[in-house]
């Protein structure tokens, strides 16, 4: 960030995917339920992409701006695409 002459920002990209482990999927598939999962759904893996600009506003204050993209939320392949677009604040005292 010292091209912008703001070498306090930070920029950051990560990609992250999730699985259910076989013990928790047949324990859906038996008929139990899971939080925020539901039931009778086809597994997949959920794949979640991320960016964020964090801005160092004045002193021990900063604001991020994020998006993620998810794919498959809830580990539901029927789920999805979902966009999440955020903002942060963070203050250092």
């Amino acid at each position: 960030m010292r091209r912008w002459h703001r070498q306090y920002d930070k920029v950051g990209v990560a990609f992250v995917t999730n699985a259910i482990k076989k013990d928790h999927q047949n324990y859906l598939r038996l008929g139990g339920l899971g939080f925020c999962l539901g039931w009778e759904f086809e597994l997949r893996k959920e794949d979640i992409l991320e960016a964020y600009y964090d801005i160092h506003a004045w002193r021990g204050l900063y604001y991020a701006v994020d998006y993620q993209n998810i794919q498959h939320p809830g580990y539901n392949q029927d789920r999805g695409p979902v966009n999440v677009e955020g903002v942060r604040l963070h203050v250092e005292f």
